[in-house]
């Protein structure tokens, strides 16, 4: 990761991982994805689209070239570049369902992002989802955390849904996201008056 960390400077605004996210959502064939239906099949789009096999693993540290890790640090998912896998931590993808597909996109956020001369990529637990009291993310985990977002809950979608019946819990349910993830989406996508509505 600290390759990555030190491209701040070629990092992507807002916007772009936005565009990027729609860009793939486009490109899937309807057959696999109608553009509407929730939620979005991210494992069929990593699998179908990239060729990206995603495979829930129980020993993360496995991974080839995988990083040491302190007590208590976990990782949730990682890019094998090289091997064309995602590998995402099955005891978590047990425990939360929800976070499982936010790693897929996680990592596909990384290939569609950040492949480019890269091996792999380890994400450790709180990466993928911060919590307030955690300092900011690295930028290219940021970015990854932001493609995830867009590709699961998409600005569109995320509109129409909410216009139809903007119940917290529904929502979360409808795109089967967490919680958190929905969160940080609703205020991203739905201007913070129509929000305190």
């Amino acid at each position: 990761m600290a390759a990555l960390a030190n491209r701040a400077s070629i990092a992507f605004t807002v916007d772009v991982i936005e565009a990027k996210a729609e860009e793939v959502l486009a490109q899937v064939p309807s057959w696999l994805w109608d553009g509407e239906r929730l939620p979005v099949p991210v494992e069929d789009i990593a699998d179908t689209c990239f060729g990206l096999l995603v495979r829930d693993v129980e020993d993360m540290t496995s991974a080839p070239g995988a990083p040491q890790l302190d007590a208590g640090q976990a990782l949730s998912g990682l890019l094998l570049a090289s091997r064309g896998e995602i590998w995402v931590n099955a005891a978590e993808a047990r425990e939360w369902p929800p976070r499982r597909r936010f790693t897929i996109g996680h990592e596909l956020g990384h290939w569609v992002l950040h492949r480019a001369g890269q091996t792999a990529l380890f994400c450790r637990h709180g990466m993928i989802e911060p919590e307030t009291t955690r300092p900011a993310p690295p930028v290219p985990e940021d970015e990854a955390n932001r493609f995830a977002a867009a590709l699961l809950m998409p600005a569109r979608l995320m509109t129409r849904e909410y216009a139809t019946n903007p119940d917290f819990e529904r929502l979360c349910r409808a795109f089967d996201a967490s919680g958190a993830a929905m969160g940080r989406r609703l205020h991203a996508v739905i201007p913070r008056r129509e929000a305190d509505s």
